[in-house]
């Protein structure tokens, strides 16, 4: 069965209508990029996509448009093949000084509906192409939904920020870090930030900042030998009762409640349950919502894990220890005004090496720019204390 690429090409073919009247796409272009956005994760299609990329290859740069617009549904491999030929096509045209369509790349790159790696790719054109009109670009790059796009905007703040405090201009160096702040999203540079404010004398509440949630009742331990327990739908699934006391893995389990200290909102489950294998926990919060809004769940984690807003299953990860980071899963979601219920399923499975402890996760509300939303009734972030018990683990 083919893959819905209809709709893909024909952002690709909009952006085409930019060029010129005479740069019709060739319908062996069309088809190459077809076959591209066929090729799976798992690998199916690649025998086709091989052909195709070589074909996609030698097209001219009239296909620019076409291949970066269709990378806005693709999976990951085919947009590694969409790239590639991009690549290809870019360093030819150079060779050969063909002009580059610099005017539509930047378009496409200021259409924040597109793909991020793509405007990623548009941006890196124009910056080798034409390197001043890519730096000018950068300062309106800061609140980009794109973390890539929005990096170099950060890192010339700090860089200015820096300026500042080196010429002794303190206040607007702390005004300009927390300019920094509030649209960094990659941890380095939020650590290089933070870092810098505090020097400054400027108390920062990270958790606050980015809207991690802080405070939870959970439960557990119960099951999860054989890998069961993420498809065994235990009574918290069933509905909420603070109040109940349940079977559990080894007895009788009830709510508790736990807080978090940790800069970055990490729930560690082993604080509560001590450092267990082939077992199961839950964690539940309620955000008190301003208005009616969409929203985003941002969930970091190396466990299995799923995630109920208001008693309906928004999604879930039957995964274990492939690493974590902040703001690895996005989750849209609608928030109704008022109380929101908010249930996090947590597994972890028999392995026992070092790298394979970590039993928790870190969730944060926040708009699609990343940007924090508040309960209306946050408590305030709790004091270091709790942090420091995990620290002292972690340094045994």
């Amino acid at each position: 069965m083919k893959p819905p690429i209809t709709p893909v090409l024909a952002a690709g073919l909009l952006w085409a209508a930019h060029l010129s009247a005479s740069a019709a796409i060739p319908g062996e272009v069309e088809q190459a990029i077809t076959t591209l956005q066929a090729v799976s994760r798992e690998g199916a299609g690649n025998e086709a996509a091989t052909g195709a990329w070589q074909s996609l290859s030698q097209a001219d740069t009239s296909a620019l448009l076409p291949i970066l617009g269709a990378m806005e549904h693709a999976g990951p491999v085919a947009q590694n093949y969409l790239r590639s030929a991009a690549e290809v096509i870019v360093s030819k045209g150079l060779q050969e000084g063909t002009e580059l369509p610099v005017a539509s790349l930047g378009e496409f790159l200021l259409d924040t509906r597109q793909d991020p790696q793509a405007r990623r790719f548009a941006y890196e054109v124009i910056a080798r192409v034409q390197p001043e009109t890519a730096e000018r670009l950068i300062p309106g790059m800061l609140n980009d939904p794109s973390t890539d796009l929005r990096r170099d905007a950060v890192a010339r703040l700090i860089t200015e920020a820096k300026s500042l405090k080196e010429g002794k201009e303190a206040q607007a160096a702390t005004l300009i870090y927390l300019q920094a702040l509030n649209a960094a999203r990659d941890v380095d540079q939020i650590k290089e930030i933070t870092k810098q404010l505090e020097g400054l004398g400027q108390s920062v509440d990270l958790p606050r900042h980015f809207g991690f949630l802080m405070h939870w009742k959970v439960i557990g331990p119960f099951d999860n030998t054989g890998l069961e327990g993420f498809n065994t739908p235990y009574p918290p699934e069933q509905g909420i009762d603070l109040s109940a006391t349940y079977d559990g893995k080894e007895g009788p389990v009830t709510w508790s409640d736990f807080a978090t200290a940790d800069d970055y909102g990490m729930v560690d489950i082993n604080q509560a349950y001590g450092p267990l294998k082939e077992v199961t926990a839950y964690a539940f919060t309620e955000f008190n919502s301003a208005s009616t809004q969409p929203a985003e769940l941002r969930l970091g984690c190396k466990n299995a894990w799923k995630i109920w807003l208001n008693g309906e299953l928004i999604f879930g990860r039957d995964e274990y220890h492939r690493g974590a980071r902040i703001d690895q899963y996005i989750l849209p979601i609608q928030l109704k005004e008022g109380k929101n219920e908010i249930l996090v399923k947590l597994c972890q499975n028999e392995q026992v090496k070092d790298w394979t402890v970590q039993w928790e996760f870190q969730l944060r509300v926040c708009d699609a720019t990343g940007t924090a939303i508040l309960a209306v009734d946050r408590p305030p972030t709790p004091e270091k204390e709790i942090k420091s018990r995990r620290e002292l683990r972690n340094q045994n």
